[in-house]
């Protein structure tokens, strides 16, 4: 059987994904303060933020967009720290690498689309539009960004299985906003992945994943390679789907993360800015 046809009936199979969806909720962790955004379109999305112990006047921070998985939706505001929030609020890291840190939520099926379609995952296949629930997040990190000091140059975005999805997708559709991106156990149409050669790119998986198999990462990294990105792809043997607890005890992954810059940061407006009245 063909690959991309292992690949369809894998992922029709398991949809929708999902990053353990019936795990135990953990204890909600502190460091991250409470807030709702609503744009003008009255559209509103949880979030959890994570703020330097210390804002240094006239210095700006990075910024890491946390998207999670299908098994943390909702709208308790809660359940999206579940995974990977430690990470960046353990006490050694937040000194070593301060930055702003959000975790929004997702409230409907998917942050990509109401349905996910395998088949978009292929080569060839059109391109979806971008999703009622990305665009809200867009301007989330917009109004982040413009009410912070956050360097522009300093955006990243990490996702996990279903996150890792809208990762892909997200950079795809936005290269100039984010310097590098980690999708981990993530899957995209890899013809897309051209638009987003500028973005640098550390991409998790493991071997036996049978919810998003690893030819999705694999062929991912061929494709952005073939494009001259930098990219690094890390597949863990012997593991299925929930990697990404080995992801992040990748003893690189935070160094490389934050040393991260693009070469000429740009955006996709006005809304990501930071408008500080100390400067004028």
């Amino acid at each position: 059987m063909k690959a991309s046809n292992i690949l369809i009936l894998t992922l029709c199979t398991f949809l929708p994904l999902t990053a353990r969806a019936g795990m135990p909720q953990v204890p909600v962790n502190g460091d991250y303060s409470y807030h709702t955004f609503t744009d003008a379109d009255d559209a509103s999305m949880p979030y959890r933020m994570l703020a330097p112990a210390n804002v240094d006047e006239g210095v700006r921070y990075p910024l890491v967009v946390f998207l999670h998985g299908a098994g943390e939706r909702g709208d308790d505001n809660e359940k999206q720290l579940t995974h990977g929030a430690s990470l960046f609020s353990n006490p050694a890291n937040a000194d070593r690498y301060p930055a702003f840190v959000i975790f929004p939520q997702c409230k409907e099926k998917s942050w990509t689309a109401d349905k996910a379609d395998p088949r978009g995952f292929m080569s060839g296949a059109p391109v979806p539009a971008e999703s009622e629930t990305e665009k809200t997040l867009m301007r989330l990190i917009g109004d982040v960004v413009a009410a912070n000091p956050i360097d522009p140059s300093r955006i990243y975005i990490v996702g996990i299985s279903m996150g890792g999805i809208a990762a892909y997708d997200i950079v795809c559709r936005h290269p100039n906003v984010f310097a590098a991106a980690v999708p981990i156990c993530g899957a995209v149409n890899p013809e897309r992945l051209a638009d987003a050669k500028d973005v640098k790119f550390m991409i998790f998986h493991g071997e036996d994943d049978e919810e998003v198999p690893s030819i999705c990462s694999r062929e991912a990294y061929k494709a952005l390679s073939a494009a001259g990105a930098q990219v690094d792809y890390v597949e863990f043997a012997g593991i299925g789907h929930e990697c990404w607890s080995s992801a992040f005890n990748y003893p690189t992954l935070l160094p490389w993360l934050f040393a991260q810059t693009k070469s000429e940061a740009k955006a996709d407006g006005p809304a990501l800015s930071y408008i500080d009245d100390k400067d004028e």
